[in-house]
């Protein structure tokens, strides 16, 4: 038997009973796990598959020719919190989306797991701007982040500072503020207004798709745009 603790970040329904579950553990990264029975009508767990819980996952062993490890039991892990308010629960959505793209080729990574768990923390004490440091950190995580330089303007293609301007999203404004995310040493205490929340946030939706291979905007980012406004 095998223990990890891991977030859970989608999962598919298989069969009537059955699901595949796709999570990510400092220990083994981004792993694909079989849940045997989960969604049988005497089985309790199926709460726990809410985007970004954490869960303790007890693995049965499998044979060499199996893609896929078995689950033989799953509980939350200790210490952890629940949400029931809508907007929380709405910005879960959202970055579970965003890091199951993100770290679908992602192997043992303590950093990322741990900078997952602040986000988690962040979000227990209510911080609405918490997923903006999170999807800018994991610039960082994953190594696409841009130079910093005293020019104004980021441009979005070349990853650097300017003297001018490259794209209209990308105004001094904005490039200020990916200065003081960038060079922020507790960037989750940044605070912004809405304006400047949606405007900074598209600016990172684009700068992702330049960078990193295959990334689309989750659509639950327009389900967490209606709920904000």
């Amino acid at each position: 038997m095998i223990n990890i603790n891991c977030f859970i970040l989608s999962y598919v329904k298989y069969g009537d009973h059955d699901a595949v579950l796709h999570c990510f553990s400092a220990e083994t990264g981004y792993q694909s796990l079989f849940a045997k029975g989960i969604y049988s009508s005497k089985n309790k767990k199926k709460p726990y598959l809410f985007p970004l819980n954490l869960l303790n996952i007890t693995l049965s062993k499998t044979s060499n020719h199996q893609s896929i490890s078995n689950v033989s039991k799953i509980e939350l892990a200790p210490g952890f919190y629940d949400f029931n308010e809508v907007k929380i629960n709405s910005i879960l959505f959202f970055a579970a989306d965003f890091l199951h793209q993100i770290l679908r080729n992602e192997h043992q990574n303590q950093v990322a797991f741990d900078e997952i768990k602040t986000f988690r923390d962040e979000l227990s004490v209510n911080n609405p701007d918490s997923y903006i440091s999170l999807i800018l950190n994991f610039l960082r995580i994953i190594g696409i982040a841009p130079l910093l330089s005293e020019e104004k303007f980021l441009n979005p293609e070349s990853g650097t500072f300017n003297m001018e301007i490259s794209h209209p999203i990308f105004s001094e404004e904005i490039s200020k503020l990916w200065k003081r995310f960038l060079t922020a040493e507790k960037s989750y205490e940044i605070s912004l207004k809405r304006g400047e929340r949606t405007a900074f946030l598209d600016s990172l939706m684009i700068y992702y798709h330049l960078h990193f291979t295959g990334f689309y905007v989750p659509a639950s980012l327009a389900i967490l745009r209606q709920i904000y406004e």
